[in-house]
């Protein structure tokens, strides 16, 4: 029989966690991501050779083989901390982590907020949302989110999902800039092919603190959560394949004016990457420095998702789309050509 345990269980109180009928132990938030459901495994020797994903659903009764690769590909499952693909054969005493996103409540109340809306068909939003604003509904973030202004706009939206409808793919807080949203499933399903098939183009503006030393290239580093802070990603060799194209666009003085091009999209991915290099986003409270040289007045990470590119659902043709700087951004970006300029 599989062992199922769970680190630093002594220190949860008994309604942080629970027994399935089937055994194992589920634990509710503990040191992970609130919303998620963590179960640790341990392979017997006679379940050695058997793939990971039939392994995982043999285990637990409530994960189908579909939803089991769907979590594997997802990186919500682990094998000895790596990530890996849902037909690789587990071992005796193999370890398996699998974190099942928790059902949450659906219940989002619409919000009258005013959205730049760039683009809108019966199948798609493209919005140009505005730093500040988080995109959906969270712990501590109920009210005020992308998803209530939209699902009071687009009272009709039928998409499935919790506190997450229609979102394809997000945006941090403080960075400003397009991202589509789907108005119901098959949108969903088609905008989200394209993105696991890295056929839609995201690109970004970003000014870095340093300059490159190649004025192209790409950063190739796989990101995972920090082990520590778990509101914090970081370049980890446990992590998940992660690649970001960039080209200088305009050299500041002791700063640089970058286009940066997602292949994949991990949470924080520019920001990570660019920090692991010693150049971080001008104006990153997270991964930049504790005390900057200069803020040039900027509140905010100076990152912009200025440009968007994928095939409409409705008709198949392609589209781009594009925002240009912010009034925040601008400002701060004529202060770094003016100082560049007196050097």
């Amino acid at each position: 029989m599989p062992i199922h345990d769970v680190k630093y269980k002594g220190l949860l109180s008994p309604s942080s966690y629970y027994h399935t009928h089937s055994g194992e132990i589920i634990v509710k938030d503990a040191e992970y991501s609130v919303g998620e459901e963590v179960v640790r495994l341990q392979v017997a020797p006679d379940q050695a050779g058997e793939r990971l994903d039939r392994y995982v659903t043999r285990t637990i009764d409530t994960i189908s083989r579909s939803y089991a690769r769907q979590l594997i590909e997802d990186g919500h499952i682990q094998l000895n901390k790596r990530f890996t693909k849902p037909s690789q054969p587990v071992r005796s005493g193999d370890v398996i982590l699998v974190r099942r996103p928790v059902a949450q409540p659906t219940n989002i109340e619409p919000e009258v907020i005013p959205l730049n809306i760039v683009y809108e068909d019966a199948d798609i939003v493209v919005v140009n949302k505005a730093a500040g604003m988080v995109v959906h509904p969270a712990p501590g973030h109920t009210r005020g989110t992308l998803v209530n202004a939209l699902l009071a706009r687009y009272p009709d939206m039928q998409v499935s999902g919790n506190l997450r409808p229609g979102i394809v793919h997000r945006l941090d807080q403080d960075t400003s800039g397009l991202l589509v949203v789907a108005r119901n499933d098959q949108a969903m399903r088609i905008i989200t092919e394209q993105q696991k098939a890295r056929t839609m183009h995201k690109a970004y503006l970003a000014v870095i603190d340093g300059r490159m030393k190649d004025l192209a290239g790409v950063i190739d580093a796989p990101i995972g959560r920090h082990p520590v802070d778990r509101k914090r990603q970081t370049i980890s060799a446990t992590g998940r394949p992660a690649r970001t194209h960039y080209q200088v666009l305009e050299e500041l003085g002791d700063y640089t004016l970058i286009e940066a091009r997602l292949e994949t999209g991990r949470t924080h991915q520019i920001r990570v990457h660019f920090a692991s290099r010693s150049r971080p986003v001008l104006g990153d409270q997270m991964y930049g420095p504790r005390k900057p040289r200069a803020t040039f007045g900027l509140k905010r990470q100076f990152l912009h998702a200025y440009k968007l590119g994928f095939t409409l659902p409705s008709s198949g043709t392609w589209r781009e789309f594009t925002s240009p700087l912010p009034e925040d951004l601008q400002t701060v970006l004529a202060k770094l050509r003016a100082v560049a300029h007196t050097r």
